[in-house]
């Protein structure tokens, strides 16, 4: 018999085993369904057993099960638009059936009088929840909760061509997928999350679910996940509230709040927000909307865990919609159980809260005092204004992060797995599942389980041959790039040679290779979860052209050593190797070669030079890095080589391999000797820390990078007439700002000049990143759009500016489709000016987001106000980072 079937036997029997097993265990509690009064089941519904402060939700099919010790409950069921019901139960030592039929919820207007020309009563409700919203997040000091977390989802539709492929890959259409999470979750103030997961079950690939990312998003918040939150701040600029009755639930009165985007589409939510009166706190929500065309649902239901405090016990999130040709569903569900708290002392008084707006402020109301500390005040039984309770909770929340021991770390994250996390059975599961799986979900069980099996006696055959042996040399290794280790931490290796296979006219078609050497070691801290991390790095890389009938090669030697939050890096480089002018390689090697194979269009231009380099860089931290490097070079100017091209039509020849230039003279491309030092300052002023198990890591989206870079060449060192001789100093900013959810300004500013420029070859002007072609860069403000590549480039004073706005709703975007759809307008303008060159500005309107990744752009360049040139380029969507 085959190893992987005696696996296969081995693992049914004991799958047997432990169903027979778990079945025979004595088991007592309550179980049924919950449907409505029309008979229709009621998927997710809340069943919270009042004695003991804790609840389960029901599934998909609005069945319920509850195992309970012998004794009497109260047993709450809770959905929204339902009138909540309330049942007292004794249980035995047998299961008690219990099903309920809940009523459509009645609503009444009575409790808030409204009238015709009077504002809405959820204006008033809705500005007291706001100004309460930071109160609930700071009202708990610790808590933490056990979360049942079930993912299913379904592939729907795919396109035709191939579906018969996903089924040979084991995906089938409409075929529940599920991963099973149990954790323990802890969260204390004022953002830290510890997870201990203690259970995973998924499709058989064991692959872990984490719940935090879906527990831990709060409507407190001002954003969810970059959405809006009817309780922000900023909630009145986005939506409309109208009040819809009220109706009282577990002793409280409970006011309904539709909430409606002013402008619907993404980002924004729209739905049902549910607000308990007096405590202004949420009771339920039912919300929706859309990211990057695909739609959200989020639905929560909340129950009373101490005095004031209510927490969400069930969560529900739907994913849906389409994605080239794709079309699916995602639903979670998590239960959130076992509740232990501990109230925040400093806010142990619930003040009355005043609307001023439409209520009559008395003496008796507490003013905000800058001169008195904020946790005196708060701990005053006097009712005050929305707009100074909201005064005194934010300085209160100010003065409490000050006292931290690292005001810097404003969140920290850990997370672990239980070593049995993997290995939990079946009857396990049937012991802490709140929820039943449903039909479809057992079946996918079965299905995936079984393949499980199967697979992992493959990957078990695979892994027990490839520790015995080492990777071995493989047919186009040297391309497609490999790793071969020999113990130690040593390894050599190719790296991926495909991009440097090329065409350029100095060398025609161009063939090139890297390889690598490296040393690696790691070293514990005293803390056992950071660690310094120490590399020795040997990159040989080399070149040949055919027409050039050159080749070019060159070395890096470096060392890097890696500590938690700093880090250095120095070595050597040298050898013979070719670039193009603009170190910053304004154009791609494919894509000239595209160019230039196509549209007999050479764009990029390249010298030569031996040279020999020393660097040194120093990360101080994550908000300041400081880098160093000295270099002698000799460098030879390069003459166009190849004449060859796909595009064989007479008006259109090559150009010279020399760029050109409004302010060059002949002197700049002549051969010649540099010695020239460098220096240059990274600095992120307010740079933010967040802790991942232990390690620290950077938050910069509020922390502008500041650059500042000099280089000077000391012509004076060289017995050479044509040594270069200058001094080049610049500063610039990048950053970015975002105006809610409307719209996000990006923006990349520099300016510079040489302080001396008594001789400057042209590798030592100062380039900017042009374009030429129709492909557009990554990064919204990362270069110009129709800007040639060297016409301006200058050994004088310099101003440079790249700016980039993105609306959420502008022309086409007013349309309601579109915005779902997930487009976003950009508009973009960006200027130079040199000493010696017109004032260059081009401004353009782009498309962004189209089918989620792609960007459209459209625009013009123009000289001194004259239109110089214009067109489209293409490129990847903004949201995408690529490095």
């Amino acid at each position: 018999m085959r190893p992987d079937y005696k696996i296969f036997i081995q693992s049914v029997f004991l799958l047997l085993i432990s169903v027979v097993v778990g079945g025979s265990v004595l088991a007592q509690g309550i179980r049924g369904k919950v449907v409505s009064s029309e008979g229709e089941l009621l998927p997710y519904a809340s069943v919270y057993i009042r004695n003991l402060g804790d609840g389960v939700p029901t599934n998909q099919d609005g069945r319920y099960e509850y195992k309970l010790d012998p004794g009497v409950y109260d047993v709450l069921i809770q959905f929204l638009g339902y009138k909540s019901q309330l049942k007292t139960i004794e249980v035995g030592e047998q299961w008690v059936d219990l099903d309920f039929v809940l009523e459509p919820q009645v609503y009444t207007l009575s409790e808030v009088e409204v009238r015709a020309g009077q504002e809405d009563p959820a204006l008033t409700i809705m500005r007291k929840a706001i100004s309460k919203a930071k109160f609930h997040r700071l009202q708990l000091q610790q808590y933490s909760m056990t979360v049942y977390l079930k993912g299913t989802g379904q592939l729907t539709d795919a396109p035709f061509f191939l579906k018969k492929t996903l089924e040979k890959e084991g995906l089938k259409l409409n075929e529940a997928y599920t991963s099973e999470s149990v954790s323990r979750i802890t969260f204390t103030q004022p953002n830290k999350v510890e997870e201990k997961v203690i259970s995973i079950r998924t499709n058989g690939d064991n692959q872990s679910t984490s719940p935090a990312p879906y527990i831990q998003t709060s409507f407190y918040q001002e954003k969810i996940n970059d959405i809006i939150s009817p309780l922000s701040r900023s909630a009145f600029t986005y939506y409309r509230f109208t009040y819809e009755g009220s109706f009282f639930d577990q002793d409280v009165l409970v006011n309904k709040i539709k909430v409606t985007p002013r402008s619907r589409g993404e980002r924004v939510f729209e739905g049902y927000i549910y607000i308990i009166e007096d405590l202004w706190a949420i009771h339920s929500l039912n919300l929706k909307t859309s990211l990057l065309g695909f739609d959200i649902q989020a639905t929560q239901q909340y129950a009373l865990v101490a005095d004031n405090v209510w927490m969400p016990l069930t969560h529900t999130y739907r994913f849906g919609g389409k994605f080239f040709g794709f079309e699916g569903e995602f639903k979670y569900l998590a239960s959130t159980r076992e509740y232990e708290v501990t109230l925040n002392p400093d806010l142990a008084y619930v003040p009355e809260i005043i609307d001023e707006k439409v209520q009559e402020v008395t003496e008796d109301v507490a003013d905000f005092k800058k001169t008195e500390s904020a946790l005196e005040q708060l701990a005053k039984e006097q009712p005050t204004t929305r707009k100074e309770y909201r005064k005194l909770i934010n300085e209160y929340e100010k003065e409490s992060l000050k006292e931290r021991d690292e005001p810097d770390v404003i969140r920290e994250s850990y997370y672990s797995i239980d070593s049995l996390a993997k290995k939990r059975d079946l009857s396990y599961w049937d012991s802490i599942r709140p929820v039943p799986l449903t039909e479809k979900e057992i079946e996918g069980y079965r299905r995936d389980d079984s393949l499980a099996v199967i697979e992992a006696a493959k990957v078990s055959e695979v892994d027990s041959v490839a520790k015995k042996a080492r990777r071995k040399y493989k047919p186009l290794d040297f391309m497609n790039g490999a790793s071969y280790s020999f113990g130690k931490g040593v390894s050599i290796g190719f790296k991926q040679n495909w991009t440097k296979i090329s065409f350029n006219t100095v060398e025609g078609f161009k063939f090139g290779m890297g390889m690598f050497y490296r040393k690696y070691q790691e070293e514990k801290l005293a803390d056992s979860v950071n660690r310094i991390r120490k590399s020795f790095n040997i990159e040989p890389e080399l070149r040949y052209g055919i027409s050039s009938n050159r080749f070019y090669g060159k070395v890096d030697f470096r060392w890097s050593t890696t500590k938690p939050i700093s880090g250095t890096t120095f070595g050597v480089e040298g050898g013979r190797y070719i670039y193009q002018f603009n170190g910053g390689e304004p154009i791609n090697e494919q894509v000239n070669a595209f160019y230039s194979l196509l549209f007999r269009q050479n764009y990029m231009k390249l010298y030569e030079q031996d040279f020999a380099r020393a660097y040194w860089a120093h990360r101080v931290n994550y908000g300041f890095t400081y880098r160093a490097n000295l270099t002698y070079a000799e460098r030879r100017e390069l003459f166009n080589n190849s004449n060859y091209s796909w595009y064989n039509k007479e008006e259109r020849t090559y150009t010279s391999n020399r760029p050109e230039n409004v302010e060059v003279d002949e002197m700049a491309f002549t051969d010649h000797e540099i010695l020239k030092f460098n220096a240059s300052i990274a600095w992120r002023p307010g740079v933010k820390y967040g802790i991942r198990n232990g390690r620290k890591y950077p938050i910069t989206n509020r922390s502008p990078l500041i650059n500042f870079n000099y280089t000077k060449a000391l012509g004076g060192l060289l017995n050479s007439e044509t040594a270069a001789d200058f001094d080049h100093l610049e500063l610039g900013i990048e950053h970015f700002f975002e105006f809610g959810v409307s719209g996000k300004l990006d923006f990349n500013v520099s300016a510079g000049t040489f302080l001396s420029n008594k001789q400057v070859y042209f590798q030592d002007y100062q380039h900017f990143g042009g374009n030429r072609t129709i492909f557009s860069n990554f990064g919204p403000a990362s270069n110009y759009r129709f800007m040639d590549y060297y016409k301006y480039s200058t050994n004088t004073s310099y101003v440079s500016g790249i700016f980039h706005y993105q609306f959420r709703k502008f022309l086409l975007t007013q349309l309601p489709m579109l915005r779902f759809s997930g487009v976003r307008e950009n508009l973009f303008f960006n200027y130079l000016k040199t000493e010696n060159s017109p004032s260059y500005w081009e401004a353009g309107y782009s498309l962004d987001n189209l089918f989620r990744i792609f960007r459209l752009e459209m625009g013009a360049g123009f000289e001194n106000g004259n239109y110089l040139r214009g067109g489209v380029r293409f490129g990847i969507a903004t949201f995408i980072q690529v490095n």
